[in-house]
């Protein structure tokens, strides 16, 4: 699909209108039939509606006009939008409703009165100019929100060319800009990318033969075959660049609108002010600009020293300035001087400033003398669906993070540094991690950091997803889960570098990747990790710690057959469960939760005299201590059907993985479980074990994308983990049971 092509569409349906405005009896003067929005613009997709305006003097009658020259039209192929207006009603509207205005900044003529076309444009034009400073601000609200709902196109999962920040919405906003005369847009740049995603747009709606501008996981490979693309991979990278270079713009003629908007009017010529900020930049009406008299040729540091300056001021750095920067500026030596270094963590601990500053850096080029790596995961889709940002981005929201926890340790610059630097490995075949560490080195000795330092960060990158891992899917409380840490991470000051990589991680990830949960495992291993390091013991807290629940009278008497207590948090709740001690009661409590419809995190459990008592952390927040005592019961007094009511097809058709983790608990054995993500997935695994006579220390639930990777520390019923024998067996029952569930549900 091409430009030619759109405009064979547009004429083909100009034609259409003419010939139908001419055979309805259409006036030559005092009326005309107008296009409006997209087939205003002569941007006809496939399946695009044709919007259209029957205007007309404000003392002409259309009569029957104004209903004879639709009939064709809907006769036609093609979806109409139409209206009939006076002209002032039309302008009336404008002035009421900011998205009528925008439309008729595009009006077209089709057939009819072109004098009256003509004015009708002009008036439009003449009143949003004189109007702009009055408008603007609704504009950038209505902007603000759109993008705030829809999300950017170059990011999000599933892509709107329309309405996400850096759509084809945010071009006609731009052409909008323009038309106030008070900001002006790289035109060649803005048009030739529109263009682009117009293509794209025709594209696919050639391949889904319906309108809609929304590009599901599923579309990309057709999309890369109808765009004559290798793969996937790269038309998510082509169409992603074109979003991402349209939101650049848009961001920066918004920030000169602010400038704008922010300063008096004034009359005649104006000499632009320069407020000095640093050795050889200054400020300008927002943006970072060169104070006139430095010599780029003398200073391989001025680039590194606008950008920080803009992004701790939140100011633009001008692309321009970058430009000649990268024309006359020496390159960094290596390894870099102090300044360099110091200026580049004063960069990346910036906060919220470093996004837009850090963007212009890539649209410009200015990133390929200061960090060369960041072409490997430039613009890379995430193959986890818990991220909402490409890789590059997730890494400077991970930096904008990270900038707001400095001071929780004492090296900031290496935490900075990791930050940016600890996702550098993806899009290989190794994994990221393992990937990234040498990179990560190389990366930190060039710039300047000492031996020692260049180490710890390589180790930060190696090992950032250690906390988390170990947190959500081993217990805590076992000496050998603190040993998997203290094995890695051998001093204290890593260990708080790592802590925070860690919450600055997963909270550029996504809003639930942090949750209150997850953020308590983490701390309580983080800090029993801390304690092994220092006192160079197992870090656990003594035995008396365990909490003694208060038990019921009612309960203590037999007269009720369980307790539950709720502690409801905002992002989840606690729910303990006391009863009468006995194997399978575990089981017992996962189908309560399972057929209440709640996601487990995790559990532990423990003996109380004879009671048993489980603790368990649900994704609910809203849950009634009643309901679920009601549910319980019912399930003890008919586990065939629970069992039956339980079964669940497994969505992806894989069998179940599980195995035994001898070197993860010298305590308990401990077995590990990845299967499909589905309702009572954890009582089929503790209805399998209590089959076995063994009984369930503790389990540990996390999803990854579709898959629950779910662990268990096994005991017999003496305390004792299980023997090689026995583990086996309950593996295989385990998996026999999982099995078995999915393939008859």
């Amino acid at each position: 699909m091409t430009a030619a092509e759109r405009a064979a569409r547009t004429s083909e349906a100009d034609a259409l209108c003419e010939a139908a405005y001419l055979q309805a009896g259409g006036p030559a003067t005092g009326a005309a039939l107008v296009a409006v929005g997209g087939y205003g613009r002569s941007e006809l997709a496939p399946h695009s509606d044709l919007d259209v305006v029957l205007v007309h003097e404000d003392d002409v009658d259309p009569g029957a006009l104004a209903v004879d020259l639709w009939y064709p039209l809907w006769d036609s192929t093609w979806k109409i939008d139409h209206s009939v207006r006076s002209f002032s009603q039309m302008t009336e509207a404008a002035e009421a409703d900011l998205r009528v205005a925008l439309g008729l900044l595009d009006v077209r003529h089709l057939a009819g009165d072109p004098s009256l076309t003509l004015r009708l444009r002009g008036s439009t034009l003449a009143a949003w100019r004189r109007s702009a400073r009055h408008r603007l601000p609704e504009l950038a609200a209505l902007v603000r929100r759109r993008h705030e709902s829809v999300g950017e196109l170059a990011h999000v999962s599933v892509p709107d060319l329309k309405e996400a920040a850096g759509g084809l919405r945010d071009t006609g906003v731009l052409k909008a800009l323009v038309a106030t005369w008070l900001v002006d847009v790289p035109h060649a740049e803005l048009e030739h990318e529109r263009q682009a995603l117009l293509d794209v747009r025709d594209l696919l709606h050639g391949l889904s033969h319906r309108p809609g501008d929304r590009i599901g996981p599923d579309v990309w490979p057709d999309l890369a075959a109808a765009a004559g693309l290798p793969d996937a991979e790269t038309a998510q990278r082509m169409v992603r660049l074109m979003g991402r270079r349209v939101a650049h713009l848009s961001r920066l003629t918004w920030r000169r609108v602010d400038a704008v908007l922010a300063r008096p009017r004034v009359t005649g010529p104006r000499r632009p002010r320069l407020d000095p900020l640093a050795p050889g930049v200054a400020a300008s009406v927002g943006e970072v600009v060169l104070d006139g008299r430095v010599d780029p040729a003398r200073d391989p540091l001025l680039l590194l020293r606008a950008a920080c300056e803009a992004a701790e001021r939140d100011l633009v750095l001008a692309p321009a300035t970058v430009a000649r920067l990268l024309r006359e500026c020496p390159p960094l030596p290596e390894p870099w001087p102090e300044e360099a270094r110091h200026l580049m963590v004063r960069l990346l601990a910036s906060g919220h400033g470093l996004l837009a500053v850090w963007e212009t850096l890539e649209e410009t080029g200015g990133l390929a003398g200061i960090l060369p790596e960041w072409e490997r995961i430039h613009l890379l889709p995430h193959a986890s669906t818990v991220h909402r940002f490409t890789v590059d981005r997730h890494v400077v929201e991970t930096c904008v993070e990270a900038s707001a926890l400095i001071r929780r340790v004492s090296r900031p610059d290496l935490l900075m540094v990791a930050a940016l630097l600890h996702d550098i490995g993806k899009g290989g075949l190794v994994e990221h991690s393992v990937a990234g560490e040498p990179i990560a080195r190389g990366v930190a000795a060039r710039m300047g950091f000492s031996e020692p330092d260049v180490d710890l960060i390589g180790n930060l990158v190696r090992w950032h997803l250690l906390l988390p891992e170990v947190a959500t899917t081993r217990d805590v409380d076992d000496p050998a889960t603190v040993g998997q840490v203290t094995g890695r991470v051998t001093t204290a000051l890593a260990l708080d570098l790592l802590a925070a990589l860690t919450e600055a991680d997963a909270l550029a990830a996504s809003e639930k990747a942090w949750s209150t949960w997850r953020a308590g495992l983490v701390g309580s291993l983080v800090a029993r990790a801390r304690r092994a390091l220092e006192s160079g013991t197992d870090g656990l807290p003594a035995p008396s710690s365990i909490p003694e629940v208060p038990v019921s009278a009612a309960l203590a008497a037999g007269r009720t057959l369980v307790e539950i207590y709720v502690d409801g948090r905002d992002d989840g709740s606690r729910v303990t469960v006391l009863a009468p001690d006995r194997v399978g009661l575990l089981a017992d409590v996962a189908a309560m939760l399972a057929l209440h419809r709640t996601s487990v995190r995790g559990a532990r459990a423990w003996s109380q005299g004879d009671l048993g008592v489980s603790e368990w952390e649900v994704a609910d927040p809203a849950l009634d201590a009643a309901v679920l005592r009601q549910r319980f019961e019912a399930i003890v007094a008919d586990r065939p059907r629970t069992t039956e009511r339980l079964r669940r097809p497994d969505p992806d058709g894989l069998d179940p993985a599980v195995a035994v983790r001898p070197e993860a608990s010298r305590q308990a054995t401990v077995l590990e479980v990845r299967a499909a993500d589905r309702p009572g997935l954890l009582y089929h695994v503790l209805a399998a074990v209590a089959g076995l006579g063994m009984t369930v220390r503790s389990a540990h639930v996390d999803t990854l994308g579709p898959q629950a990777v779910d662990v268990f520390y096994l005991q017999e019923i003496g305390a004792q983990g299980l023997a090689d024998d026995r583990a086996a067996s309950a593996a295989h029952a385990v998996r026999a049971a999982l099995t078995r569930s999915a393939r008859t549900g």
